[in-house]
């Protein structure tokens, strides 16, 4: 095969890995991306295999978003278009977007408790926000679409603030220039709004913190009984294994016996 040629399939063959990855069960993300990254190695693409080595398991507010681009494609993507139209100033549309997002966070709570996933209000809290960023930006860069690695923050309140320009109608050339006092009030509301964000920020990263430290300690738990287990049966082997050696040498000397009687026999 051509150099080119071969650099092409190394390519095509570590972008199915990831796609494969990031479409894994949350809790076989780990096992599932060695199985990948020592299959891309055998195919003699060892940059490929490094490189989905150290791809970090989202958290699983993230997991469930790439989820939904490749179990709800449709949704997603009309979520994506619906944003743009409101981008645009089509007022119509922002009640349409609303419903399409939470129609996508309801999906979202029903394939992480499909997968054995908790639910929880504040990752679904991540879950919207993650969306909604994706939806005003238009594409999951610098990501690949499903792909996740992390979080994603809503766009900033400029964003925000032209967003919602956009979607209102145009003030008459007359009409005042908003004054100090309410220019004030609105940098206030979106202080206040910014800092709201902030904090459902916070306290699903701690929620998810958490979360890790009770699965942490749930599995410690298993391995420390799987320890002990393991220990019992090699002292139940041992056991059985000298229960074992002390029958052959019973069967050896009872066909000891059988070959002298026999001789003992004959020579009568």
């Amino acid at each position: 095969m051509p150099l080119d040629e071969a650099i092409v399939s190394d390519v095509a063959a570590y972008e199915d890995a990831v796609i494969a990855l990031h479409q894994a069960r949350f809790a076989d993300f780990v096992a599932e991306r060695k199985r990948l990254a020592a299959e891309l190695k055998a195919g003699e693409d060892k940059e490929g295999a490094a490189r989905l080595a150290k791809l970090p398991r989202p958290p699983v507010s993230a997991w469930v978003v790439n989820q939904l681009w490749w179990k709800e494609r449709r949704g997603f993507e009309q979520l994506v278009t619906l944003a743009a139209r409101v981008k645009a100033g089509e007022r119509e549309a922002s009640k349409a977007h609303r419903e399409q997002l939470s129609h996508l966070r309801e999906r979202a709570a029903e394939l992480l408790q499909e997968a054995g996933n908790a639910a929880a209000e504040a990752t679904l809290r991540r879950v919207t926000m993650t969306l909604s960023a994706i939806a005003a930006q238009g594409d999951f860069e610098p990501d690949a679409p499903g792909a996740l690695s992390a979080d994603r923050d809503p766009p900033g309140f400029e964003a925000l603030g032209s967003f919602a320009a956009a979607a209102a109608p145009a003030p008459a050339r007359s009409a005042p220039e908003k004054s100090s006092a309410t220019a004030a009030a609105e940098a206030r509301r979106e202080e206040a709004e910014s800092r709201r964000l902030e904090a459902e920020r916070r306290r699903a990263e701690e929620e998810e913190r958490k979360r890790r430290l009770v699965e942490r300690e749930r599995l410690s738990g298993a391995l420390r009984d799987a320890r002990a287990l393991e220990k019992t049966q090699q002292r139940e082997q041992s056991r059985l294994q000298r229960e074992l050696d002390d029958a052959e040498q019973a069967l050896q000397e009872t066909r000891a016996l059988l070959d002298r009687l026999e001789k003992e026999i004959a020579s009568l």
